[in-house]
């Protein structure tokens, strides 16, 4: 049995290895179109949705911005050498009033030192009275779908965020090149598809002219 099988299984494995490049090539670009796509799926489909919705400011739904105020007292310690210390004062916030996002905007002047909270969707503005300690917060919190148009433009997301819309953009490419590619492979389209790419260029290149 072994003897007699040897040599099919030889002559097999040879017809695989020998696969003409342009076909190896083929499934290559197969495989990574296909599973790109796939693994950023979710997050090319979110831009695109959130594409839409800044393009239509005027859409509120789920949008509802709740304003509010917040007040209070700075515990002992706060200032250094009459200096603000921001450090306390931000931890304070976050651990006292559950303020979030990334702080910055510190001013100290006569009327009063200042600083502000910044996340998608979400803002809160602090003014401390620099000889009492008291404090007010104004904070803004807007809708969903505010959220999500902040994270779409990387507004106050923060460094990592940011990363994932380079790769978003990324991944775009990377499925838009491997699928023109495989044109290359359907020879009985190829033609009508290039040039109905072509088309599709000139037709936005044209609404571009216009709205310039």
């Amino acid at each position: 049995m072994t003897t007699v099988n040897a040599p099919k299984e030889k002559k097999e494995k040879s017809a695989r290895v020998a696969r003409p490049l342009r076909l190896r090539l083929n499934a290559y670009l197969r495989w990574a179109h296909i599973y790109t796509s796939m693994f950023s799926l979710l997050i090319v489909l979110f831009f695109a949705v959130t594409g839409i919705s800044l393009n239509h400011p005027d859409w509120v739904f789920g949008n509802a911005e709740k304003r509010s105020e917040v007040n209070g007292t700075l515990p002992a310690g706060w200032q250094k050498d009459g200096k603000a210390d921001w450090l306390t004062v931000v931890e304070y916030l976050r651990a006292k009033s559950g303020v979030r996002g990334a702080a910055g905007d510190y001013r100290e002047d006569s009327s009063g030192d200042t600083l502000s909270f910044r996340a998608p969707g979400y803002s809160v503005d602090a003014q401390i009275d620099p000889k009492t300690g008291k404090y007010t917060l104004n904070v803004d919190q807007q809708g969903i779908l505010a959220v999500m148009n902040d994270f779409h433009k990387g507004r106050d997301a923060g460094g990592a965020w940011a990363w994932v819309i380079d790769l978003a953009g990324g991944f775009l490419a990377f499925i838009a090149l491997t699928g023109l590619f495989l044109l290359l492979y359907l020879k009985k389209i190829l033609t009508a598809a290039l040039l109905t790419m072509l088309g599709g260029g000139v037709v936005v290149a044209l609404l571009m002219k216009l709205a310039s």
